[in-house]
Formats: C-alpha cells, sequence, structure tokens
C-alpha cells in the first residue's frame, strides 16, 4: 500500500490536533458508532456514521471486534489528516489504531458541507476551499476523489473536468460497457475515453470494472491502451486497485488450456496402434503444429527428426505461403495478340505455391478474418509501447534536415526506444540559433525527404532504385529504419510505396509480378514496347536484335519459337529492371524496417497497413479538424462559433488558405498521423490580434473578434503569411546527397 499523504484541507485542520494525546475518550469512540458493543456486525463506520457493506461504492468494510469500530476502506485512506505509519499487517490496512482515534477526533470538530453533521474527515485539495464532507456525502454531491499520489480529493465546484470539442457529438451514442445510450458530453457520471474518441462509459460502469480488472488487466475497452488511459480514469477518481484481475483469481478458471492436442491428424498415419498414440522420445511421438497447435502428426508419419520441433500443418502452410493475398488481380491465359504488356504480367500463378480447392481458401479466410480486422493506430500505439521515457535529444541542422537526421541516428548512443526530442539548428544566422520543434512536424521533414531522395524512383508510385553510393553508405537500411522510426513515434504515413514494392515487404520478391508502370527509366520502356508491339515473328526478331547487348547483359535471352514468347520475354524484362536489379538495396530496406517490429506487423497486416504505405491521406475536411481540436482554457461562444464557420468557409473554398495549411500551422503535420497527435490538438481563445501557432503543444491560439469578417481576415493573414515564409526557407535549404 502506497502511503497516504494528508490532503489540502490537513493545513487548516491536523496542525492543531498534533498535541492531542494518543488514547481518545472511549465517549468519542461510542458517540461515533452510537450501537451496542455486541451488536458488532451492524457497526457503522467511524469515519461517516453509516453501516451499508457496499465495496463498489465505500470499499471494503471491515468490522474489529477487538477496539469495537467498523470502517469503509475508502473513507479511512481519503481522510485528510491520517497517514500509513504502520506496515501492511498492522493495525487497519497499515494504519494504526491510535492514528484512527485520533483522525476521529480531529474530524469530530468538521462539520459536514452537505448533511451538515460533524465528523467531515475528508477536505477539498484547494488551499482557498474550506469544504469538508464525509465520502458517502462526497459521493452524493459528485466530489473527485483520486486514489493515487496524495490521494487527493476535490469538492463538487473545484473537481477536475474533461476537455470538450468544439464541435459536440448530435447523436446519442453507447456506453462501451453497458451499450446504454448516453449524451456524449463529458460530466460527473459520463466519462471519455482520452485515447478512443468515440469511446465514452458510465462512470458507475467503468468503476465495476476497474475493480474487477485491477491494474494489469483495466484499460480501454477499444483500443486496449493503458497507460493513457489508466492516467485519466485515476484523474476523473476511479479507483484502480493494484491486485489481479478476479477472472485470474478463479479456481481451476483455465483448466481446459491445459489439454493440449495428442492425435495424429496427416492424411495417412503409419502407426499400428493408431492416431491417438503418443510415445513421448520416440518415433510415435506426437508433434504440434507450431501455429496454431491444433493439430499434430506422428514424427514418422511426417519424417521429422526426434528433436524437431518446427512443424506446421497443410492449413498453417498454405496461409503463410498462399498467393491468395497478392494484391494483383488474376487473369486468363493469353491466347491471342490483344493483351496488353500489365494483362501478360499477371495471367498465370506461381508454379510453386500449391493449388487450393474452394472449400480449403474459405477455410482459410475464416482463420484470417480476425487477423486483418484490426485499425492502424491500435497496432502503432501497441508498438509504441515499447517507447521509454527516456528522452534522446537530437540536434538538427535546418539547412540539411536528411544528412544532419543521417548522422543523429547512426550515432552509437541513439535508441529508437528513446523519447525521441528534436531542437533545430540554424546555422546561417550569426549565433547559430536553437528552437525546440514537435517530433512529428521533424518527422513530417524528414519523411518529405526521404519520399524526394535518390533511393525512390517513380512519379507517384515509388519503388527502390539502385544507386551504388547509397549502398555503399548503408542509405537503404537507414532508410527503413526511419521510416520505422516515423510510424511508431507518431509521424506521418508515407502513402508513396509502390503496389510492387510492397508485395515485395509482405509476400516477398519471388511471389510479386511488377507491372510496365513500375519501370521509371526510359529506355527499358522503349524496349519492352517494341517487343510487345511485335505483330509476327520477323518484327519480333528484328525487335530482340536492336536491344541484344541489353537483354544478354541482364540475363533474359531466350529463344523465341512462338510470337506468344513475347509475354515471357517482357515479363522476365520486367522482373529484372524492377525487382532483380534492387535485390540488395531490397533486403537492406527490410532489415531497416525490422526496427521497432514494425516489417513484422507490415507482414502480419497488410490491409491494414497498404492503406497508410500506398496511399495518400484523404483530404481533411471541416468536420475533421472541428473534431480533431479540443477546447483549451476558458471558451468563448462567439469565437468557436467563428472557429467553425471559418473552417467551412475554408471546405467551400471562400478563403486563401486550405485544411492543410491550417493543421501545418497549428501542428506542423499536413495530415493525420496514423497513430494520432500526441499530444491531442487543441484550441484556446485569446485577446490578439493574430492567430499563434505552437507546433511543440499543438496548440492553436485563435484571436477573440467582434466580426466573423475580422477573425477570418485574421486568420488568413497569419497562416498564409507564416506558410508561405516557412516555405521559402525549406526552398533555401532543402539539400540532399
Amino acid at each position: 500500500m502506497l502511503d497516504v499523504a494528508p490532503s489540502g484541507s490537513s493545513d487548516r485542520s491536523l496542525a492543531p490536533q498534533r498535541n492531542d494525546s494518543l488514547e481518545m475518550p472511549r465517549g468519542d469512540l461510542s458517540k461515533m458508532n452510537e450501537n451496542k458493543p455486541d451488536d458488532s456486525k451492524n457497526l457503522a463506520c467511524i469515519f461517516c456514521r453509516k453501516s451499508d457493506d457496499c465495496p463498489n461504492k465505500y470499499g471494503e468494510k471491515k468490522t474489529y471486534e477487538k477496539w469495537n469500530f467498523s470502517v469503509h476502506y475508502y473513507c479511512l485512506l481519503m481522510s485528510s489528516g491520517i497517514w500509513q505509519r504502520g506496515k501492511e499487517e498492522e493495525g487497519v490496512y497499515g494504519f494504526l489504531v491510535e492514528d484512527i482515534k485520533k483522525e476521529v477526533h480531529r474530524a469530530s470538530k468538521l462539520k459536514c458541507a452537505v448533511c451538515k453533521k460533524n465528523g467531515a474527515s475528508i477536505g477539498c485539495v484547494v488551499p482557498r476551499c474550506k469544504r469538508s464532507y464525509h465520502f458517502p456525502c462526497g459521493l452524493q454531491n459528485e466530489c473527485i476523489f483520486q486514489f493515487t499520489d496524495n490521494f487527493a480529493s476535490f469538492c463538487w465546484k473545484h473537481r477536475p473536468v474533461q476537455a470538450m470539442t468544439s464541435n459536440m457529438y448530435r447523436d446519442s451514442l453507447p456506453c462501451t460497457i453497458c451499450l446504454e445510450f448516453i449524451d456524449p458530453i463529458p460530466t460527473y457520471s459520463v466519462l471519455r475515453s482520452p485515447c478512443c474518441k468515440n469511446a465514452w462509459f458510465h462512470r458507475d460502469c467503468l468503476q465495476v470494472q476497474a475493480l474487477s480488472a485491477g491494474v494489469f488487466f483495466f484499460r480501454c475497452t477499444l483500443c486496449n491502451n493503458t497507460d493513457i488511459f489508466q492516467k485519466e480514469m485515476l484523474r476523473m477518481g476511479i479507483h484502480i486497485p493494484e491486485k489481479d484481475a478476479s477472472w485470474e483469481l478463479e479456481e481451476n478458471a483455465y483448466e481446459d488450456l491445459l489439454q493440449s492436442h495428442n492425435r495424429c491428424d496427416v492424411r495417412r498415419c503409419h502407426c499400428k496402434k493408431g492416431r491417438d498414440y503418443n510415445e513421448p522420445n520416440s518415433k510415435w511421438e506426437v508433434k504440434r503444429c507450431q501455429c496454431c497447435g491444433s493439430s499434430g502428426t506422428h514424427v514418422a508419419c511426417s519424417s521429422l527428426q526426434l528433436l524437431e520441433q518446427n512443424w506446421e500443418c497443410l492449413d498453417c502452410r498454405r496461409i503463410s505461403y498462399s498467393a491468395d493475398f497478392r494484391k494483383a488481380p488474376k487473369h486468363p491465359l493469353a491466347n491471342s495478340t490483344n493483351v496488353t504488356v500489365t494483362d501478360c504480367l499477371l495471367e498465370e500463378p506461381s508454379s510453386k505455391l500449391p493449388r487450393q480447392s474452394a472449400g480449403t481458401h474459405h477455410k482459410e479466410l475464416q482463420r484470417q478474418g480476425s487477423k486483418f480486422k484490426r485499425d492502424i493506430s491500435t497496432i502503432l500505439v501497441e508498438l509504441g509501447f515499447q517507447i521509454k521515457k527516456k528522452p534522446k535529444r537530437l540536434w538538427i541542422n535546418k539547412a540539411n534536415v536528411w544528412r544532419s537526421a543521417l548522422e543523429q541516428f547512426q550515432g552509437q548512443k541513439f535508441n529508437p526506444t528513446y523519447t525521441i526530442e528534436v531542437v533545430y539548428v540554424d546555422e546561417n544566422e550569426q549565433f547559430g540559433r536553437e528552437y525546440p520543434v514537435s517530433k512529428q512536424e521533424f518527422l513530417s521533414h524528414l519523411m518529405e525527404h526521404l519520399e524526394n531522395s535518390s533511393l525512390f524512383e517513380g512519379s507517384l508510385s515509388k519503388n527502390l532504385s539502385l544507386n551504388s553510393q547509397a549502398l555503399k553508405e548503408n542509405l537503404y537500411y537507414e532508410a527503413g529504419k526511419m521510416l520505422a522510426i516515423s510510424l511508431v513515434h507518431g509521424g506521418p504515413s508515407p502513402g508513396f510505396f509502390s503496389e510492387t514494392l510492397f508485395n515485395c515487404l509482405v509476400y516477398g520478391p519471388e511471389n510479386t509480378l511488377p507491372i510496365l508502370d513500375d519501370v521509371s527509366d526510359f529506355e527499358v520502356t522503349q524496349i519492352i514496347f517494341k517487343i510487345n508491339a511485335a505483330a509476327d515473328m520477323s518484327s519480333l526478331k528484328s525487335a530482340i536484335n536492336e536491344c541484344y547487348s541489353y537483354l544478354e547483359n541482364i540475363g533474359c535471352l531466350r529463344l523465341i519459337t512462338t510470337l506468344s514468347d513475347k509475354y515471357v520475354l517482357v515479363k522476365d524484362i520486367l522482373f529484372y529492371h524492377v525487382i532483380k536489379r534492387v535485390q540488395e538495396p531490397l533486403n537492406s530496406f527490410k532489415q531497416g524496417l525490422k526496427i521497432l517490429g514494425v516489417l513484422e506487423k507490415i507482414q502480419a497486416y497488410p490491409d491494414v497497413f497498404h492503406k497508410i504505405l500506398c496511399r495518400k491521406p484523404e483530404n481533411l475536411s471541416a468536420k475533421t479538424l472541428s473534431d480533431l481540436f479540443t477546447v483549451r482554457g476558458l471558451p468563448n461562444g462567439q469565437t468557436l462559433r467563428f472557429w467553425n464557420s471559418y473552417l467551412q468557409a475554408v471546405e467551400d473554398g471562400k478563403s486563401t488558405t486550405t485544411m492543410k495549411d491550417i493543421l501545418i500551422f497549428a501542428t506542423g503535420c499536413s495530415s493525420v498521423p496514423p497513430a494520432g497527435f500526441k499530444p491531442l490538438p487543441s484550441i484556446e481563445c485569446l485577446h490578439v490580434d493574430f492567430p499563434v501557432g505552437n507546433k511543440c503543444d499543438h496548440c492553436l491560439a485563435l484571436p477573440i473578434t467582434n466580426t466573423f469578417q475580422e477573425f477570418q481576415e485574421s486568420m488568413d493573414f497569419a497562416i498564409r503569411d507564416t506558410l508561405r515564409l516557412e516555405k521559402e526557407e525549406g526552398s533555401r535549404s532543402l539539400s540532399w546527397t
């Protein structure tokens, strides 16, 4: 149990009591209980004078016949003038009996602000507030009790509240625990999840769940976040006991899990004693599938070594290597000359992949179903649990973000699991001015540089290029490492991968079929077009002779006997140029992506990661930005209305700025990162002439004006000019090796 420090009210009531005698008059204690000595089971709590035994509301009630009193755990824990001076087994939960008597005596002189009776042992922590109350009275009057740190208590006037978004929900939403519909407005009895905007709860539902789950299993019901969620719930007065979950304490609760699969399931079992026979340490020992554990084989039936453990059942092998999860669509075999280059590349499945019946394919999709139904933000938040609170400061030369970041990431002391803090250094100024920037703004700049670097080729959808100098400097590894760090640390989605590059990362180069759009070399494109355009054998051989040296150098020369052989030749050229030629950069790039477990997650959830690696974020809308920004400080109703009207005007094209400009001005990011913003973007209403964007805190200060026209002119001028200056400065400093 943590030491319980007194809350704010003890400053006004505890000091005079320090000289009291350790022995409390018996009359005081009996007066607090007002029960007969032999009626021990119905003794009232000596603090709140209630005999109710309701653990969910007041904590566990314990009766001590030796001292002839009962006490609620929460009443004792939240009392302002008592410390836990004993060990856990001493006194009552580590609170010495003599200290409890002194606290009861102190509280007997304090009147409850709710019921007007004496014995109010809990005081509001706000120094100027003089309210005291019993624990049940505080609950009745919606006080907040924080079961953490100093166990502070707040009265109904000074209790903490949750931030409200500028655009409130109009429709009711269900409590994600009991599923009853509630009005999604933060109140005492209705709480919002700090990590999921659509997760709302009844306070009572949350408290019951917290008591049942304990500190190790209490988490957001939507995204499973623990740290942020528990911190906010503790702030809002939810008690999270430091114990194991109730279902973990049930006797034999997981007895069924101890039963393992011990049966041979291969098509032909050679054991004469039957499929269920299992003799350990022999050739008739049953080995379970290392992936699913629900299929088995005798060692002899699958020709395994006795100590071999990495056996996979047929279903799991099919799922691992199946081509059914490729992004490329399939086409029938070409049987005429009217087939395009792209069609010929996708005409037949790889001979290395097993064929599947419709039933097996359906079974695999069912087995894989839950695997692909995950949200990208949830996956990245889970990866973010690796990030430690230990900070690592990066000193970035603003004149060359890429090279400066590369030097920092390659440093021996750099650890990708440390929290990143970024400081930009402007060496062009006389004194080398330094100023901190948000981590997400830096990662946005880094991804922009990476997309336009010589490591990639292509216009919109990019593939890896072949750069010998970059290979020598191991830059492909560093690029993969930067991308992995950016995703886990809250950076933007890249959105520039081609389908071919993505498929190489997920399914392997041998299972990927490139297309003509992947070729950025004009000369190679012309060669492919000439070969594909050949209408007869004579023109085909002529086209091949023109590029004979090239085909010989890349190892694609083959015997041409029919006109349809041109499709195989084109396929070979594409595979060499797009995949085989850059095999070494690809392997290096994949090694970098393994940092923080990112590549493993990409391969486990390809559909989810495809949206952020191969597609640019959707355009921002007025509703998106309105929901994104929460209100900080004292809200100004008129300014908030101007803000929402301004967003709508920008969306309708009635402003010189864009939604993207507003987000960059406030956060430094041009889109919402896949993992979300941390801290959450906020707006505050201030008496300033122009809006002010604090990109480190993601806070936008709005000017308080008399008319909407003044508000719009102020916003347009500040955002437009600020971004123009930043763009000019960035174009001067943009530098690449």
